[in-house]
């Protein structure tokens, strides 16, 4: 496949799965809920490594998570407290006889596609190898040992004796998505894999570590993971190889090479699948590739956090610690529609999404390319309407000339130096509930986001793009979640919009931008008959 053939593919993709005024994108005309995919990947055979679930008190405040501390050591124990943190279930809920984890990423439909890979060499606790991460109980499965020399070392992860080294790598099985929400399904898979990068950020950050992007090709990364293993997957759901990261303290460290002897086999996760979305496989394979340069990734100057008139009543109390905030962290399933939030609180939301506002922002050093649009309906000090927060000169430029000619660009009063521009004064909660595919949730929280992507030029460029983008709105929602949470207030993603609507309120009428995401941010209400149990015993 040509790099045009594969850019024509995504861009049929996108248009054909949107969802429109008068019709929703291909799904499944049913769902039978007691026939759902296992939302744990099993793999039987693997010789297993129960991990430590206790967390330590690391006494880091949420409004200290990016600052700079001593890294701690690459041990068993701190790779068991950094996955608790960004994948690993936070609690179990229960109603009616059922039961059903959350996890500390979040995930469009609670489905959780995403599989989380360890690769560990000269880890303290631990043997050098390949792992499989199961959240279910919080343990590693070994996937494969390294090759060994006479002399006993094991060459198998590159480097040199003695060095300590750790990657995270990711996979995505898209039939757990595609079960609900059929061809569709493969954009929802690229947000989860966002939001699960902005979780390893914020759980890195709290141990003081800089985990960085690795620029690898996917055929790479699938002879690493043993995606590639076609007999290991006979008659299972494959696995799409997503990206790896690299966790050691050093920069330079050597990408894993050749394994030793494969352990285990793959569990099935839907004995009998009632319908079959082969563009989604079409789509996977036209947007494999490599990311674009990286960037440097030294700390950027931060953005104010504030607003003015901060010290009015009204504010929000101290924060509290990165840990309870990532580990309460949870979807809202409603809002009360009256509450009104603090100009400071919004001020803090706002500011993570722009680079060097948050550790997510290092973790992913690329040029900012998505722009949030805010429709404001209660903001304590600040005017309904809809605003847009472009993250850079280029992006801001690009905007103003495909957005339609008559919005006021008037810089928010009262916002210190965000870069937070009025496009439109005017109450827009039934607008907001309209484009998100009519839901109330939309209407009734205090702030809704929609997250506007520059597409033609990046897709031009590389066709891998179309899952980067989604990788970046991903992790601006993430941002959301957790800093509503920091704050006392609650978010929840929105993957069901009607893109073409949204592309008409702002005027966009071609391809320079489209919307790829959409998120709330409110007051939650909470569901009394819903039992909430520990994640773990």
């Amino acid at each position: 496949m040509t790099p045009g053939e594969a850019t024509a593919r995504v861009r049929a993709y996108h248009e054909r799965t949107k969802h429109r005024l008068d019709r929703y994108a291909a799904g499944p005309g049913s769902l039978d809920w007691d026939a759902q995919p296992d939302p744990f990947r099993h793999w039987t055979g693997s010789p297993r490594l129960a991990l430590p679930r206790a967390l330590p008190d690391l006494a880091v405040a949420w409004d200290e998570l990016d600052a700079d501390r001593e890294p701690a050591a690459l041990t068993l124990d701190n790779l068991a407290v950094l996955l608790r943190l960004c994948a690993a279930l936070t609690a179990w809920k229960e109603y009616a006889g059922s039961r059903w984890a959350l996890r500390a990423n979040p995930s469009s439909g609670n489905l959780h596609p995403t599989e989380t890979w360890v690769m560990a060499r000269g880890v303290a606790g631990m043997a050098d190898g390949l792992y499989h991460y199961q959240p279910r109980d919080h343990s590693l499965e070994l996937r494969a040992d390294t090759p060994h020399t006479p002399a006993g070392e094991g060459p198998g992860l590159g480097g040199q004796p003695g060095e300590t080294a750790l990657w995270l790598g990711f996979s995505s099985i898209p039939w757990r998505e595609a079960w609900k929400y059929g061809e569709r399904a493969f954009r929802y898979c690229q947000l989860d894999m966002g939001h699960l990068l902005a979780a390893v950020a914020a759980a890195a950050a709290v141990l003081g570590w800089a985990p960085r992007l690795q620029n690898l090709e996917p055929e790479r990364l699938a002879q690493v993971l043993g995606l590639d293993r076609d007999d290991d997957y006979q008659g299972v759901e494959a696995e799409e190889p997503e990206c790896l990261l690299a966790l050691h303290p050093a920069p330079g460290a050597p990408v894993p090479g050749g394994w030793g002897q494969w352990y285990g086999r793959p569990g099935l996760l839907d004995p009998k699948p009632l319908y079959q979305w082969p563009v989604i496989d079409e789509v996977a394979q036209a947007s494999r590739g490599v990311l674009p340069p990286l960037l440097p990734t030294a700390r950027p100057p931060s953005p104010g956090r504030g607003a003015e008139g901060e010290g009015t009543p009204g504010r929000d109390p101290a924060p509290p610690s990165a840990t309870a905030v990532i580990l309460k962290r949870r979807s809202a399933q409603a809002f009360d529609g009256r509450s009104e939030m603090p100009l400071a609180s919004f001020a803090a939301l706002i500011a993570a999404l722009l680079p060097g506002g948050s550790p997510a922002w290092r973790l992913w050093s690329l040029a900012p390319r998505v722009h949030p649009v805010l429709m404001v309906h209660r903001v304590s000090g600040l005017a309904p309407g809809v605003y847009i927060l472009p993250r850079s000169a280029h992006g801001e430029g690009a905007l103003r000339q495909a957005l339609r000619q008559d919005l006021a660009w008037e810089r928010a009063q009262g916002m210190a130096d965000l870069p937070l521009i009025h496009l439109i004064r005017a109450k827009c909660a039934n607008a907001a509930r309209t484009v998100s595919c009519h839901q109330d949730i939309a209407a009734q929280c205090a702030v809704a986001a929609m997250f506007v992507a520059e597409f033609d030029g990046p897709l031009g460029e590389n066709p891998a793009a179309y899952r980067h983008l989604h990788w970046e709105a991903g992790m601006l929602g993430h941002q959301f979640y957790l800093e509503a949470e920091a704050r006392g207030w609650r978010a929840t993603g929105i993957g069901c919009f009607f893109d073409d609507a949204m592309h008409e309120i702002l005027g966009l009428t071609d391809q320079r931008f489209q919307v790829l995401y959409h998120i709330a941010v409110g007051m939650p209400v909470e569901d009394p008959r819903l039992l909430t149990r520990p994640a773990y015993d």
